[in-house]
């Protein structure tokens, strides 16, 4: 199965091949401010199932242990569509939103619930997490 991803304007895109390697439901403070919503939900791909097609602006920021996220968004409309993370070094995280598909995965995680907004809550049942997923 193939996929594909884009920002806003439709410049910056992505395509994905096979299922993902996990879905996440993110309600770090910072998956909230990148979405401007209160969680972000992440698809994780192999590096060698993704595709990525036009120009790119890269913000990088500092994840807990040190680590490095870079969040790649479009330089035309603002969009992130996805970003790659020094603790998960063979996966690309796709914004689940970007694919446009009604019948995409639902979330098999949710992490970093201690920042949940209270009144936020999902029909399915899944493993939950108060900070990161261990690795």
């Amino acid at each position: 199965m193939t996929r594909t991803a884009h920002c806003s304007c439709g410049a910056l895109r992505v395509e994905v091949s096979g299922e993902p390697d996990a879905v996440v439901a993110c309600h770090c403070g910072e998956c909230q401010r990148r979405t401007g919503s209160v969680f972000g939900v992440g698809a994780y791909f192999k590096k060698e199932h993704v595709r990525t097609e036009g120009i790119d602006n890269t913000y990088v920021r500092d994840a807990p242990g040190g680590r490095k996220v870079r969040n790649h968004f479009c330089p035309t409309c603002g969009t992130t569509v996805f970003w790659d993370l020094d603790r998960r070094p063979d996966s690309i995280g796709v914004a689940v939103g970007t694919f446009h598909d009604n019948d995409f995965p639902r979330p098999t995680r949710s992490v970093w619930e201690e920042s949940k907004h209270a009144w936020v809550a999902f029909a399915h049942d899944f493993v939950h997490f108060p900070q990161a997923m261990p690795r």
